[in-house]
C-alpha cells in the first residue's frame, strides 16, 4: 500500500489538479515527472512509497548508479531521460530508460533506432525543440520541427509521441509554451512536456501533458561533483 505523500508532493499534486481544472486544459490528465537528478535513493524513495511513478533524470551515468535497484523494487516506475543524450550513451540509455525526451538530431535518431532494434525494446520519444532559438541550448529549431518528426517516423521508424521544450529563463514562458503547442499540432503529436517548478501552471494553461518538477519537490540541489 502507498504511504502518505510527503508534503511537497501532495502540494504539487494539488496545484497541478487545481490548474488543470481552472484552465480546462485539453489533455485528460497532466502527468507529473519528478526530476530526481543529483538526488540519491534516500530522497527518491519516499516519493515512490507515496505512489509517484514518473521520474526524470538528466545524465545516463548518474541514473545508472541509483535506478536499476529502485526499478527492481518498483517495477512499474517509468524513467524519462530529460537531459542531453550523446550517441556513445545510447545503448545504456535504451537499456535503463523508458522514455527519451531529448531527441534533437538525425544522428541521434539513427543511433536510437539501431539500438532499439538490436535489443528489441521500443521506447517512445519526445522531440526537443529549441523554442527560444538560444545558442547554448539543444533542440531542433521550431521551423524544422514537423519535418524532423516526419523523418524520425518514416526514415528511422521511431515512435514520436510529443514535443519538449525549455523556454528562455529571462522571458515570460507563456508565448513559448503556446508556440510549442502549435508546433505539436502541426507535427501531429499529442503530448507536450513543458513547464518546471517556476512555471508549470502556465504550461498547464497552454496544454501541457507532462510537467517536469524538481526543486519544488526535492528542495535545493546538492552541488554537482566534478
Amino acid at each position: 500500500m502507498d504511504s502518505a505523500a510527503p508534503p511537497q508532493l501532495a502540494a504539487i499534486r494539488n496545484r497541478i489538479s487545481a490548474a488543470h481544472k481552472l484552465f480546462g486544459a485539453p489533455p485528460e490528465q497532466v502527468e507529473l515527472i519528478a526530476v530526481s537528478k543529483t538526488f540519491g535513493i534516500e530522497a527518491i524513495e519516499p516519493l515512490l512509497g507515496a505512489g509517484q511513478r514518473l521520474f526524470g533524470e538528466n545524465r545516463v551515468q548518474e541514473a545508472q548508479g541509483k535506478w536499476p535497484d529502485l526499478k527492481a523494487r518498483y517495477p512499474d516506475t517509468q524513467l524519462h531521460l530529460i537531459g542531453p543524450l550523446q550517441t556513445n550513451k545510447v545503448r545504456d540509455a535504451v537499456e535503463l530508460f523508458d522514455v527519451i525526451q531529448t531527441l534533437d538530431r538525425d544522428k541521434l535518431a539513427g543511433a536510437l533506432a539501431k539500438e532499439m532494434e538490436r535489443c528489441e525494446r521500443r521506447l517512445p520519444c519526445f522531440v526537443q525543440v529549441n523554442i527560444g532559438l538560444e545558442p547554448q541550448k539543444a533542440g531542433i529549431e521550431p521551423a524544422e520541427t514537423a519535418a524532423f518528426v516526419e523523418r524520425c517516423r518514416d526514415v528511422h521508424g521511431l515512435e514520436i509521441i510529443g514535443l519538449m521544450c525549455i523556454p528562455p529563463a529571462d522571458q515570460p514562458p507563456g508565448p513559448y509554451f503556446a508556440h510549442l503547442a502549435g508546433l505539436a499540432k502541426a507535427a501531429s503529436v499529442d503530448k507536450l512536456s513543458m513547464g518546471m517548478s517556476a512555471d508549470f501552471e502556465t504550461a498547464i494553461a497552454m496544454g501541457a501533458t507532462h510537467v517536469r518538477i524538481g526543486s519544488a519537490l526535492f528542495g535545493s540541489r546538492p552541488p554537482l561533483t566534478p
